[in-house]
């Protein structure tokens, strides 16, 4: 088993822990090896923590995937990106926490409806990017501040709390080693907007309504694209 190279050496005080990924199946030598670090003074019970990851069922046409280490039967990362696009991969793979078992619909991650998270998170940054090329044409953009209390519907407050839990979220993540709460807060975000866009007009409002509706959107826009930069996603502007 490897330990990093900031545990080796005459230097041992590079970083303050270290992080290491295992199948579930090594989970008996969890104990063994920060024993092993604690005797040589690496003080492995709290500078060494090890994620278990759990085994990946693949779905196809809603039959599993049958794969076998014993018979050879595998399926690689590369014949999987073969089916699906790089964006579908690590998503689907980021949206469980890793002492989960994960069932990944091949099926599901090609189509693009609603039905399909990446494809309804990425519809929603580029539904905001085309609505802000559609009022830019128009001489509106997107304004430095705005009056954001005219924005006191139900869809434009709970659009506003979602923005608000983001960095929550992400804090989060990093105490558990779970970047699946930012996926979750990506989606509920996409949701969000996608009701508020339905209930809320913004071309054709009143001046102080449009600005604080576009500034809303144009900060949806923004935390979906840093979202979808943080676990490797692209964010299209048009779809």
């Amino acid at each position: 088993y490897e330990i990093s190279e900031c545990l080796v050496g005459s230097e041992m005080c590079i970083r303050d822990s270290v992080v290491n990924i295992w199948g579930a199946d090594h989970h008996g030598h969890v104990a063994r090896l920060k024993g092993a670090m604690d005797a040589l003074g690496l003080d492995g019970e709290h500078r060494l923590d090890i994620v278990l990851m759990q085994l990946v069922k693949l779905l196809r046409d809603g039959e599993v995937v049958r794969m076998s280490k014993r018979t050879g039967k595998s399926l690689t990362l590369t014949d999987l990106l073969d089916e699906i696009p790089v964006d579908a991969a690590r998503f689907f793979f980021n949206s469980r926490a890793a002492e989960t078992q994960m069932e990944f619909d091949l099926g599901l991650a090609v189509r693009e409806d609603s039905e399909n998270p990446i494809y309804y998170v990425e519809y929603a940054h580029a539904r905001i990017c085309s609505l802000l090329r559609a009022l830019e044409t128009d001489g509106v953009t997107v304004p430095e501040t705005a009056d954001l209390s005219l924005l006191s519907g139900e869809a434009e407050r709970a659009l506003l709390k979602q923005i608000a839990q983001f960095c929550e979220e992400i804090k989060l993540g990093a105490r558990d080693y779970d970047p699946s709460h930012i996926n979750r807060c990506l989606q509920e975000l996409a949701a969000c907007f996608h009701r508020f866009y339905t209930a809320c007009r913004i071309k054709g409002e009143e001046k102080d309504v449009l600005l604080a509706r576009l500034k809303l959107a144009d900060t949806a826009r923004a935390v979906l694209k840093n979202g979808m930069t943080l676990i490797g996603c692209s964010a299209p502007e048009k779809m």
